[in-house]
């Protein structure tokens, strides 16, 4: 107790006051107190330096000494400053220091990001471009303390006058005005909450979007989005309408694989015929009925129409797009070439520089030659037409007595089918020549081997010939390479008499339509059949017997020569022509049923 009392102070004043002075006892003299005053007044006046004129440079410059006067400031910014800032705000990092102009030319209106020497920053995007804030210094004051880094990019300057678009879009130049980019000016867009814009909404409507799977262009905070194909994906309309199309064709498609395409009846349908009447040049003078005087043409506007299913229209340009890079080749007899000038006249009427299409070796008439090549250079594509009435050799032997007689080598196809086993198409027909009268009566005539028949029957000799076809198809073709069709026998129509007797159609002019009138099923087809089923290669068989069976009012009959003979002139129903077809006409609808099969095939494969 008496120790504590001992060490206890006196509530004294004086005595308080007479200590504290004995501290401070060296600022007595008057060097000491201006001494101190002095280093006081530096101190202050280099505080306030510092304060108010900080270094330009982010290195001299001490960061925790500008925090200290910005952490604490809680005036808000102002709010223009804020708006201008708002295509970029989101995007600057939390540390950066400030914006600083580097060029010192004013007319070129640049300013750039100065950010502090640290290596855990990244770099400034290089697509945001075009950004100018009035050429003015914004201290990081102003900077929310809350944004996140920028993900990638290059650190380079922003030019708000240069408007040209990246080197990977220099493309846009080719596409038509309706596909252009739309570059509306957006004087303030409103800062969006995330790091990235989406949608940006134009002056015509329209929005444009970027990030996910589009590429686009950032400028002025518009985002461009990459160059679109058609006008019609600008706006989408068209999408409903193509998707309902390519539906419909489908399903038409579809329709005829369980469809029998060649059981029907013909149809008025006034859009036909396939092409203007006259205006094929490549049409022989012996189908050129309208050339030639016919007066009619209700012949022209009937179409084959398949009891279970739509035929499809001959779409030329659709057909070229199937044979592009591609050869189709007829071969047979001069139906076969009837059936070929349809189709070359339906596909030339179809493109758009028919001058692109021409006859490879330069002819203009098609009956002479062996074989006939037309060119569509357009498509990279050939339809040609090699003659063998017979589809087996002609051929030349001695009697006896050293004279050359012909024969037909019913064990030897055609010479020139080393020429068309390669083709991606090909469409075979034999049938009217063996009802001449050679091969009908059969004397010396056919041969196998080294051995002619004194005497052998047509029908026998047909079926030969035609096993001789299908033995070397199976033999030659590679049936994913080629499609093989043949097509059925063409009726004929001759009334009182044949071709070279008299027989004669000129008066008909509607087709038929009780089907009681129809001839019978010709024994060819049965045999060829017969063939067929027998074959490893798949064969199209386009049935045209019937549908062709009901047509007696299509054929060239008396008009089938512009300028007669002056025999013909004196008898012209002597001379008519009641087994080929005017063209246009019914071979056009053949073409139509050939479009359908590989359609159909097609169809199939996929």
């Amino acid at each position: 107790m008496s120790e504590v009392t001992k060490y206890q102070l006196v509530p004294n004043n004086n005595n308080i006051v007479t200590d504290f002075r004995s501290h401070f006892s060296f600022f007595r003299s008057k060097k000491s107190s201006a001494f101190v005053y002095g280093v006081v007044f530096v101190f202050i006046a280099f505080t306030v330096f510092l304060a108010f004129s900080p270094s330009s440079s982010s290195t001299s410059s001490s960061t925790w000494f500008i925090n200290f006067f910005t952490v604490n400031n809680t005036s808000p910014p102002d709010q223009s400053l804020r708006s201008h800032l708002s295509p970029i705000s989101p995007q600057i990092p939390s540390n950066f220091t400030q914006i600083s102009q580097t060029n010192s030319s004013r007319s070129q209106n640049i300013t750039s990001f100065q950010l502090p020497s640290s290596h855990n920053l990244t770099k400034i995007p290089d697509k945001v471009e075009n950004l100018k804030i009035n050429d003015t210094i914004i201290q990081s004051s102003i900077i929310p303390p809350q944004i996140s880094p920028i993900s990638s990019g290059k650190d380079e300057n922003l030019n708000l006058n240069d408007t040209n678009y990246p080197e990977k879009q220099s493309d846009q130049s080719n596409t038509s005005s309706t596909s252009s980019l739309v570059h509306p000016e957006i004087s303030s867009p409103t800062i969006s909450p995330t790091t990235e814009i989406t949608t940006v909404e134009t002056a015509n409507s329209t929005k444009i979007k970027s990030g996910g799977d589009e590429k686009g262009v950032k400028e002025d905070g518009v985002v461009l989005q990459k160059e679109r194909k058609s006008s019609r994906n600008d706006t989408g309309s068209g999408e409903p309408q193509k998707q309902e199309k390519k539906e419909k064709e489908k399903n038409l498609v579809s329709s005829l694989i369980e469809c029998d395409l060649y059981d029907g009846d013909w149809v008025r349908d006034d859009s036909y015929p396939l092409y203007e009447p006259g205006s094929c040049k490549i049409v022989d003078e012996q189908f050129n009925c309208i050339l030639n005087g016919r007066p009619d043409n209700d012949y022209q506007k009937l179409k084959w129409k398949p009891k279970g299913c739509t035929l499809p229209r001959m779409n030329g340009r659709q057909m070229l797009k199937l044979l592009r890079g591609k050869r189709l080749v007829f071969v047979g007899d001069s139906l076969n070439r009837n059936m070929w000038e349809s189709l070359v006249c339906i596909l030339k009427s179809s493109v758009k520089h028919p001058k692109n299409v021409f006859e490879a070796y330069g002819r203009h008439t098609f009956r002479t030659e062996a074989s006939y090549s037309f060119v569509f250079k357009d498509y990279n594509c050939t339809v040609e037409f090699f003659v063998a009435p017979f589809l087996v050799q002609p051929w030349d032997v001695k009697d006896k007595n050293g004279t050359i007689k012909e024969t037909l080598r019913l064990d030897v196809v055609v010479e020139e089918s080393i020429h068309f086993k390669d083709a991606d198409f090909v469409v075979f027909n034999t049938g009217h020549w063996w009802t001449h009268e050679k091969t009908s009566k059969g004397e010396d005539y056919y041969q196998e081997g080294s051995n002619v028949y004194k005497q052998l029957d047509v029908q026998e000799a047909f079926r030969k010939a035609v096993t001789t076809w299908g033995r070397w198809v199976d033999a030659n073709i590679n049936p994913q390479r080629t499609h093989v069709f043949f097509r059925g026998y063409s009726s004929t129509h001759f009334s009182g008499g044949q071709w070279n007797s008299g027989g004669q159609c000129d008066s008909e002019t509607e087709p038929i339509r009780n089907d009681t009138y129809l001839t019978k099923y010709p024994w060819k087809m049965r045999t060829l059949e017969t063939v067929m089923k027998g074959m490893k290669t798949p064969v199209s068989y386009l049935n045209i017997t019937k549908l062709t069976d009901y047509r007696k009012d299509a054929h060239p009959s008396i008009y089938r020569k512009q300028r007669p003979s002056t025999e013909e002139k004196r008898t012209p129903l002597r001379f008519q022509d009641c087994s080929h077809w005017c063209l246009p006409g019914v071979p056009d609808s053949w073409n139509e049923l050939l479009y359908a099969e590989i359609l159909r095939k097609q169809f199939q494969n996929t």
